[in-house]
């Protein structure tokens, strides 16, 4: 009767030991087969065949939809560039300002390549690649009632997407009514229903839109410290960065970015913006 009894104790564990070991070697092979999925290195990406770039899809023109439902715009025509020269296809994923970060960090997208600007604080959080791109705030205003100076935004709204440079700047500036949008659209649409006096974003993007809306001017051109625009991939991934880098070198020498300028941005720039003015080459 006792030798019974132990032999069901032992078969009983050998069981429980046996679920175990299956149930760990399920998680590992999991997490293997997950990790190899979300892998952004170079030859991961090139054994998965596609390029998984972040974009903006209301940004004209550095990346939107056209009427047609096709991906067009400065940063687009990059990312097309460097998937083929890669040797791999592209895919998109669309962001906005304030979402290209949790796009990184959840591996939704390999590279980021939506009007990205180096700060201080973004470098905390994701690697940066050589820049491509040179811009600075700007704020725009209604011709029949033009903010030219800083000074006339004290105490006034101004419109400002949320986690962009001008959002930053503002904020640290201090003295400024700040009205916070999550999109492209949303910030343009309350700026012409008149919530605000004024609407800061990247210089270069706004010559484009008060292009298109002829009754709007650029007012304070320039303000704040120049800065760049980059590629951003998830820390710590040093393939891909040490890659990107090489790639911008590559594309700068062959003039890719002046040519990208004169199709991309050209036609929708005023004669104030010249191709040394916003290219890095």
């Amino acid at each position: 009767m006792q030798k019974n009894k132990n032999r069901n104790i032992i078969i009983t564990v050998l069981i429980v030991l046996i679920i175990v070991v299956a149930a760990f070697f399920g998680i590992k092979s999991t997490n293997n087969k997950s990790n190899k999925a979300n892998d952004s290195s170079v030859s991961a990406i090139k054994k998965r065949g596609t390029l998984r770039v972040a974009v903006f899809g209301d940004l004209p023109p550095y990346g939107w939809v056209d009427d047609n439902g096709n991906r067009v715009g400065y940063d687009v025509r990059l990312a097309r560039q460097m998937a083929k020269d890669m040797g791999v296809k592209v895919k998109f994923t669309q962001v906005n300002a304030n979402n290209r970060v949790d796009t990184l960090n959840s591996n939704k997208a390999d590279i980021v390549l939506a009007n990205f600007t180096e700060t201080p604080e973004r470098k905390q959080v994701v690697d940066f690649a050589k820049p491509y791109m040179k811009v600075s705030v700007g704020v725009i205003s209604p011709k029949s009632a033009p903010i030219t100076s800083a000074k006339q935004l004290k105490g006034k709204n101004l419109i400002v997407n949320k986690g962009t440079t001008a959002e930053n700047y503002f904020t640290k500036k201090g003295g400024v009514d700040l009205l916070k949008f999550d999109s492209k659209t949303q910030q343009f649409n309350a700026f012409k229903n008149k919530r605000a006096a004024a609407l800061a974003d990247d210089n270069s993007y706004l010559y484009a839109w008060v292009k298109k809306n002829p009754n709007y001017t650029v007012g304070i051109k320039n303000i704040g410290p120049n800065q760049f625009i980059a590629p951003a991939v998830k820390q710590g991934n040093k393939s891909l960065l040490n890659w990107t880098n090489k790639e911008i070198t590559r594309l700068a020498n062959r003039k890719f970015f002046t040519d990208d300028y004169n199709k991309e941005l050209k036609p929708y720039f005023g004669k104030e913006v010249k191709p040394s003015d916003i290219v890095l080459n």
